[in-house]
C-alpha cells in the first residue's frame, strides 16, 4: 500500500526587519537540516519592543517535512 508519512515540527526565528524576513530565516535554516519540506504554517507572530518601538519580529512555525 503506497503512502507516505511525515512529521510536523516547530521551530521560531527572529528578525530585526519584518515577519516575512523571520519566516525565511526560519525556513532557510530548516532547510539545511531537514529534507522533504512540504509546508510551512505560521503558528504565531510576536514582536519584541524596546523602549516603546519594535526591536524585533518572531515567528514561530509549524514544519511539515516527509520522513524517508
Amino acid at each position: 500500500m503506497p503512502g507516505s508519512v511525515a512529521r510536523v515540527t516547530e521551530i521560531s526565528a527572529k528578525s530585526d526587519s519584518s515577519f516575512d524576513d523571520a519566516v525565511k530565516v526560519a525556513l532557510d535554516r530548516a532547510n539545511s537540516t531537514l529534507r522533504g519540506i512540504t509546508s510551512a504554517y505560521v503558528k504565531d507572530q510576536v514582536v519584541e519592543v524596546q523602549n516603546g518601538a519594535i526591536a524585533a519580529y518572531r515567528v514561530h512555525l509549524l514544519v511539515t517535512f516527509i520522513l524517508e
